[in-house]
């Protein structure tokens, strides 16, 4: 298929964005002024690096700039008026992965004579904030062709921009390094040319020269990033800092000018994840404890569970239960504020969307939304849910991603560097599954502090290959015969390279 052998000449060219050629006019000016520029960015992934990306910009044009990511606790999602009453004076302020919603705030800035761009890629309201430009490739009149694209990819194509006004030279791959990044956390499709981007932003941070990401290789003793790397270990860790914090220290530690700031700073991110795993696993052990029932989707609620952990909680029970599920966390004033997460084909925003006359707030899409309620219409709330949806949901469980049945005499070395050849992994190019049947477990031992993980010995026809299974509340037994769905992974140990099956599910 073409598109999936895009490369960087491929790319669009930045003005074909709505309202770029607007948005880097208006820049360039502040800068010709000393107009003082504000960046507001996101608490995620992916507005964390769209900020970084911006912050490093201006560091090396040397423009002094203030930049603001709101904090989820405190002041929610987005720029809102709260978080327009953090900022001090300014004359113009660009939004990175978020805005489009932004309408209160919008007429704000106009009443208090400030400039608002916004750069976003998230679905348009009904109505648009009045802004100065808006960079936003779901508009109907933009013509970038590639609907798919992150914060941190506009946020790029943003600087690059200004860059070409500005005529200066300046090395866009040093900071499309970042940007594969974002993609792969922020779960976009690996192809065209996302696959193209995140292709060369991997070869770029295998020879980083960022302190941050030097800082990185060295904690987890790799010389090179993958696709896996980043969605697995490189992500969460990054994601920590807002989740149980404040998101500035995810932009302080990936804009860290000397190796030293940066070890110091990733510490303190190692921190947060170790804390953000330990509240996860509790939460997720009391969600469970309710999760036994019938319902088309899963509502469960406790006191005080952690915000910032509530979405990937739901994750973790949908993918057991199989089924949607919503999180809710109950505070102290009566107020149960959570996230949802869909199962399958599920679109549960659409499944939501039918109830949400019992909500205060509701947004999101088809595989995760946000929500809040009183807790005094939770009940109506769920009823109204499975009256509504009861015989509707079709979780079909079929995993498209398994390609075929594979005997344990297949599982080789040769059959690992064959799959790989198929790199970088992710939305719409899935790793691929195997599927063995008639296989004896011959040992199995828990792992992690908790006891949460699993790893296996299996057999199969005289051949026994190592496996783990993360994340799993299931017991199995030596001697038990199963079927197991795996992808198949290099395990390095001190040198030694040997063949491991990460497992996905196992059936008795």
């Amino acid at each position: 298929f073409e598109e999936g052998f895009l490369t960087l000449k491929d790319l669009p060219f930045p003005s074909t964005f709505k309202d770029m050629d607007r948005a880097t006019l208006r820049v360039v000016q502040a800068i010709e002024n000393k107009d003082k520029i504000t960046i507001v960015g996101d608490y995620d992934v992916d507005g964390v690096i769209s900020t970084s990306i911006m912050k490093l910009f201006f560091d090396e044009i040397e423009y002094e700039i203030d930049w603001i990511i709101p904090n989820r606790f405190s002041d929610g999602y987005g720029l809102s008026p709260k978080v327009l009453d953090k900022i001090e004076h300014t004359d113009l302020i660009v939004t990175v992965d978020n805005g489009i919603a932004a309408t209160e705030a919008a007429d704000i800035c106009k009443n208090r004579g400030i400039d608002l761009i916004i750069t976003d890629h998230h679905l348009l309201p009904p109505v648009l904030p009045k802004a100065y430009a808006i960079i936003d490739q779901k508009q109907e009149d933009c013509n970038f062709i590639y609907d798919d694209v992150c914060g941190a990819q506009i946020a790029w194509y943003f600087i690059a921009s200004i860059k070409n006004t500005l005529k200066i030279n300046i090395d866009m791959l040093e900071y499309l390094e970042l940007v594969s990044i974002a993609i792969i956390a922020d779960v976009m499709p690996l192809k065209h040319i996302n696959r193209a981007m995140v292709i060369s932003g991997l070869i770029k941070l295998s020879n980083s020269k960022k302190p941050a990401i030097k800082a990185f290789l060295e904690e987890f003793n790799k010389e090179h990033l993958t696709s896996e790397d980043i969605g697995f270990i490189l992500a969460p860790i990054l994601n920590s800092a807002g989740r149980m914090d404040d998101a500035k220290f995810g932009v302080d530690f990936l804009t860290s000018k000397n190796i030293y700031d940066a070890r110091v700073r990733l510490n303190r991110l190692l921190e947060f994840n170790a804390i953000r795993k330990d509240t996860e696993s509790n939460i997720t052990k009391e969600a469970l404890l309710q999760s036994e029932s019938s319902s088309s989707v899963l509502v469960l609620h406790g006191l005080n569970w952690h915000e910032g952990v509530v979405g990937i909680v739901a994750s973790r029970v949908a993918n057991l239960r199989q089924k949607p599920v919503i999180i809710l966390s109950e505070n102290s004033n009566g107020t149960l504020k959570g996230s949802g997460r869909s199962f399958g084909e599920v679109d549960l925003f659409d499944v939501v969307n039918g109830s949400r006359v019992y909500l205060e707030k509701f947004g999101g899409h088809k595989a995760a939304i946000g929500l809040s309620l009183l807790k005094e219409n939770l009940e109506e709330f769920k009823n109204s849910l499975e009256i509504k949806n009861r015989g509707v949901i079709k979780t079909d469980t079929k995993d498209s991603t398994i390609v075929g049945n594979l005997d344990f005499s297949l599982v080789s070395f040769d059959l690992v560097e064959l799959i790989s050849n198929y790199e970088p992994f992710g939305l719409e190019n899935e790793k691929p599954k195997f599927v063995s049947s008639k296989v004896k477990i011959s040992n199995v031992v828990k792992m992690g502090k908790s006891g949460e993980h699993l790893r296996f010995t299996f057999e199969q026809n005289g051949v026994a290959l190592n496996g783990v299974k993360f994340k799993t509340q299931e017991s199995f037994n030596i001697g038990d015969i199963v079927t197991v769905t795996y992808t198949v992974t290099i395990n390095s140990f001190r040198g030694n390279k040997t063949i491991q099956l990460m497992v996905d599910r196992l059936y008795r």
